[in-house]
């Protein structure tokens, strides 16, 4: 007997239903760090878990090679940039690490669903900034002067409860406002 996993029931449901289960916006985000939302972000990037993956020849064995895996590593920085503001928390902190102050934080990114509640989110835990750029000036320019933040971390997790609240928000969604007859 096989059982179905959450999602598998919640897309289930939604079909049986009639429900689109449409992928969410990724321009709809923002950033929180140690409890405080430090600001409405343009781009994050970086969101990255890899697991590297050793090659094992078996001797006698010639139809294929064993992939057998390795650690786990997060391969890039996250990297954050926002429109420039008075609000310097940013320029702030990693001022602390160039003066030899490391205070590693935890974070969040959440996306967002269309009426902006978050729908997932993706947790990374005691990063410190290592690198700050300012905006690019130009006089005959007139867009937006954007910093740029690059924290190191010391991981990306997706909380279970992050994939969880997707899965009720489709049946939910199915239930209370997605049914149509005709």
């Amino acid at each position: 007997m096989t059982s179905l996993g959450l999602n598998a029931v919640a897309a289930l449901g939604a079909n049986l239903l009639g429900v689109r289960n449409d992928p969410y916006m990724s321009f709809n985000f923002f950033v929180e760090i140690d409890g405080l939302i430090v600001g409405a972000f343009t781009e994050v990037s970086g969101l990255q878990v890899e697991t590297q993956v050793h090659d094992y020849q078996e001797g006698g064995q010639n139809e294929f090679v064993h992939r057998l895996p390795g650690p786990t590593r997060y391969p890039s920085n996250l990297i954050l940039k926002r429109g420039l503001t008075d609000i310097e928390a940013l320029w702030s902190w990693y001022q602390e690490v160039v003066a030899g102050t490391i205070e590693r934080k935890n974070g969040t990114v959440y996306l967002l669903d269309r009426m902006g509640v978050p729908a997932m989110w993706w947790d990374f835990k005691e990063a410190y900034p290592v690198k700050w750029s300012g905006p690019e000036l130009r006089a005959d320019g007139n867009t937006v002067a954007v910093e740029t933040i690059e924290l190191v971390h010391r991981g990306i997790s997706k909380p279970s409860l992050s994939s969880a609240l997707g899965a009720v928000r489709g049946v939910a969604g199915a239930v209370t406002g997605g049914i149509s007859f005709g």
